[in-house]
């Protein structure tokens, strides 16, 4: 089973989910967050390093990352467009093809409903990858994109 690293990038907060699966069964391996507090260039550099050390360590077969949706304030997207930047970096470290996947098409695949609430998707997550723990929303997040990359990466 290919191992997968899913990406919820954010200005803040860049969730990460690391999965292996055959595209029906999923096994959770690890996931969390990478906490910043501004998008300064130290801040961005975080997310690139604790990125490339995930790669480092887990060493995906496959990789897939949250595209960005359109904010109504511009300054707001340019931040999640940054934080965005520095994982798609560290994720193309390693020449390996990145499939991005929009909210909608995530929490359709994980809910089967694409407007399904964050309390519905870390219930899927959970359920799907038999984790008894509570999960935070953007490492729940993270884990989905996995999840759906396991159920449609090879169809890209």
């Amino acid at each position: 089973m290919p191992i997968i690293l899913g990406i919820d990038p954010g200005s803040n907060i860049t969730g990460y989910g690391i999965i292996n699966s055959n595209g029906t069964v999923h096994q959770h391996v690890a996931s969390g967050c990478i906490r910043v507090k501004t998008s300064s260039g130290k801040s961005l550099y975080k997310i690139f390093a604790e990125i490339s050390e995930l790669m480092n360590v887990y060493q995906p077969e496959e990789v897939a990352i949250e595209k960005v949706f359109v904010h109504a304030n511009p300054n707001s997207a340019l931040k999640l467009g940054e934080a965005r930047g520095a994982a798609i970096v560290a994720l193309t470290k390693d020449d390996l093809v990145i499939a991005e996947y929009s909210s909608r098409e995530v929490k359709k695949t994980v809910v089967g409903y694409g407007a399904a609430a964050k309390n519905q998707m870390q219930h899927m997550v959970k359920l799907l990858l038999k984790i008894k723990n509570d999960l935070q929303e953007d490492e729940a997040d993270a884990l989905a994109v996995a999840i759906c990359h396991a159920q449609h990466g090879k169809k890209q």
